[in-house]
């Protein structure tokens, strides 16, 4: 038996669906001809073991057992698909072939590969790749097996990454968890190598915008006429020179009014002559098409759309549509075979998006952009549409909208180069330097096909032309204008920012060194998981929505105040990626990866085991005091409601419940510690039906009790030598 292993059941229908015959359906696979069977995974049906699953004191959250390093690592079955597992198992078992059909990704060949793993599986496994879930396309991959073999690195590179993960965020995650516990804190803390990183870049953004002080500064431009006939006239930009250094802030804007009025005064009036004439014709090639993260930043800027909105829509399109190519890619390449396929594609877009029918019409077809280039792809290609020129149903707003961006972008392929006219002027009048610039399209080309913002589209972002002067022509200052203007702060993140940001991380990188290194390998997270990272800060309450804009909460800001700046900055989570990649290319050890990282969190999370970490101090604000340790309480909750929980847990456990009048002034807390008549534990003020009393605070344990007087237990109750 020859059985295909696909990622997702979407998958495992269309190879059903591409192989002879008509496929059987059976619980949890299908049945084909010849002996051929088709199964599937649903995501990840193994995930790491939990700590506990290791050693059982692992299990309780203690600062004493930090850091948990597994000796060898353990994978678990998850619960609810642990009966897809075991129809896999059945089938392993009885197979003589196996073919991988995971997604061509890095986390696509491990969810495939730790199911082999874990049936110690040993017959031959063969490997496809399929990033086209039309019948054609599928055909075409599965008459393409390679030897999964050669794919080892790319799970070794995911293994890693997932190892890595684990080692890095539950570790630190419970380290900072139970700092901020010890002060009073609530919740969990969650630290991630990836999560955090994003989280500082929001809470730096969040606070250069709520400490800038805005200042004033002045442009100063003047209005030249050339010596001719015509009444041709342009405007031209002061530009700062040597002398009045002292005068400008570091990206060279004039701080000073009165050097703007003297030098307006100077030059009203006078003759200058032009220094230097520069008019050029450019050509602009068309963008590549789209890989996930372009169609994620392009989609939130057109049209508002969450980086999670924006893969969600795409894989509606991809899975149940079959409308576009495999959309978690980070390639913007295409094959040179899929070349072939252009008139069909456009076809296809044609009858899908009507809208841009005018546009297929009047595309080159033999034009062939630098796209299509077989050394550039590797798993999978970029995103672009199918040959399908039907829907499974009605498209929804969105999946219409990302649906015309992936077309658009795939038919400017056809299109000839826009051309930009480029013109700068530069003028010399009584001592002073001035510019004037032009910029217009001559002959749009494909930007007929780029989707704009009405932004963009205003008339008064486009620039008039200047005169054809040459150098050492003269020109009449006949007018100076000066204009007061002031500086701004940088704008909030939004999900395309954001994108961006992750997607180039080196722009914020402060050493030189090291962003050179980044921009080969430039990310924070993958293509396939940047949406769910920058989702699941929202989820963790470190994040929120004002608008457009992400802004990151009180607790989000805390957690990267506590945290030291290698661990709050993109610096060493970029390297990270750096070195996966590596490893995927078969020049990285993921053994001594997992290694050097052991030993970074062992000296991160040795401070906060001394007492000396960065956590912030917090008082509970309660009054309320720990009736075993005196230390501050704070209120927790738990399946039966809300309760005073001691500060310092889990090293004291110390509770009691909430009362109506639980202040410090009277429960008696604020008073030295009376002790219980039966077992010497502290007593506790508590009000009941009847009134105020005072109970032992080992309750169920001890339910000794003492008559309340005046706010303190009955003196007549009480051991001998307290009064």
């Amino acid at each position: 038996m020859r059985l295909y292993i696909a990622e997702k059941p979407s998958l495992a229908r269309a190879i059903a669906a591409a192989l002879p015959g008509r496929p059987k359906r059976r619980q949890g696979w299908l049945e084909c001809d010849d002996g051929v069977c088709v199964s599937w995974c649903v995501g990840h049906l193994l995930s790491p073991a939990e700590p506990g699953e290791y050693h059982p004191e692992w299990q309780r959250w203690r600062l004493q057992t930090l850091p948990m390093i597994p000796e060898s690592w353990k994978a678990s079955p998850r619960e609810s698909v642990r009966d897809q597992l075991s129809i896999l198992q059945s089938l392993i078992a009885k197979a003589d072939s196996l073919v991988h059909a995971g997604d061509p990704d890095r986390e696509g060949q491990l969810l495939v590969d730790e199911v082999l793993r874990y049936c110690q599986v040993r017959i031959p496994v063969d490997r496809v790749l399929i990033n086209d879930l039309t019948p054609d396309a599928v055909q075409r991959a599965l008459a393409d097996t390679r030897d999964n073999r050669q794919f080892r690195r790319l799970s070794h590179s995911a293994l890693a990454r997932q190892r890595a993960d684990w080692l890095y965020g539950i570790n630190l995650t419970r380290a900072y968890t139970l700092r901020y516990q010890q002060q009073g804190e609530q919740g969990v803390y969650s630290v991630g190598r990836v999560q955090t990183p994003v989280l500082g870049l929001v809470v730096q953004r969040d606070r250069t915008i709520a400490h800038f002080t805005p200042r004033p500064f002045y442009s100063l431009t003047v209005q030249a006429r050339p010596d001719t006939s015509d009444n041709s006239h342009f405007i031209a930009r002061w530009q700062a020179g040597e002398r009045h250094e002292t005068s400008l802030d570091e990206e060279g804007r004039l701080l000073d009014r009165s050097i703007a009025e003297t030098i307006a005064g100077e030059v009203q009036g006078q003759t200058g002559t032009i220094t230097n004439a520069r008019f050029r014709e450019r050509e602009e090639a068309p963008p590549m098409p789209l890989s996930l993260s372009v169609l994620q930043i392009e989609a939130g800027r057109l049209f508002g759309l969450s980086a999670r909105d924006t893969l969600d829509t795409a894989q509606s399109l991809y899975e149940k549509h079959q409308l576009i190519t495999y959309p978690r890619s980070d390639c913007r390449y295409l094959p040179e075979g899929h070349f072939m396929e252009r008139l069909r594609v456009t076809e296809a877009i044609t009858a899908v998006a009507p809208e841009l029918s005018s546009d297929t019409e009047s595309m080159d077809t033999s034009r062939r952009s630098r796209a299509w280039d077989d050394q550039q792809v590797d798993a999978h290609h970029a995103i672009i549409p199918t040959t399908r020129q039907r829907p499974a149903g009605p498209l929804s707003r969105r999946e219409q909208q990302v649906y015309q961006l992936v077309a658009r972008y795939y038919l400017m392929q056809f299109f000839p180069p826009a051309t930009h006219r480029e013109g700068r002027l530069d003028l010399a009048v009584e001592g002073h330097d001035f510019r004037a610039t032009e910029t217009g399209v001559v002959a749009p080309g494909w930007k007929q096909l780029e989707p704009r913002t009405r932004e963009s589209e205003s008339p008064g972002s486009r620039r008039p032309p200047l005169p054809r002067l040459e150098t050492g022509d003269a020109v009449q200052i006949t007018d100076t204008g000066i204009r007061d203007r002031e500086t701004t702060p940088p704008r909030h993140f939004t999900d395309a920012t954001l994108l961006s940001a992750m997607t180039h991380i080196a722009r914020f990188v402060e050493d030189a060194e090291q962003r050179r290194t980044l921009r080969e390998t430039d990310g924070l997270g993958t293509e396939a998981t940047r949406a769910a990272i920058i989702e699941t800060l929202f989820q963790r309450d470190y994040l929120y929505r004002d608008g457009r804009a992400i802004r990151a909460t009180d607790k989000g800001m805390n957690l990267i105040d506590a945290l030291p700046d290698t661990m709050a900055k993109p610096d060493m989570t970029a390297q990270w990626e750096a070195t996966l990649e590596q490893i995927r290319q078969g020049n990285g050890d993921p053994r001594q990866f997992l290694g050097e990282l052991e030993t970074h969190i062992r000296a991160l999370i040795a401070p906060l085991q001394q007492g000396s970490g960065a956590a912030p101090t917090a008082d509970s604000g309660s009054g309320i005091r720990c009736p075993r340790c005196r230390a501050p309480m704070c209120e927790r909750e738990s399946r039966y409601g809300r309760f005073w929980a001691c500060t310092r847990y889990p090293d004291c456990r110390g509770t009691r419940p909430i009362e109506a009048s639980d202040v410090a002034a009277t429960d008696g807390t604020d008073q030295a510690p009376v002790p219980c008549p039966a077992c010497y534990s502290p007593l506790v003020r508590r009000q009941g039906k009847k009134g105020w009393f005072w109970g032992c605070s080992q309750f169920p344990g001890c339910r000794q009790t003492v008559e309340d007087r005046d706010g303190k237990p009955a003196t007549s109750a009480l051991p001998s030598g307290n009064t």
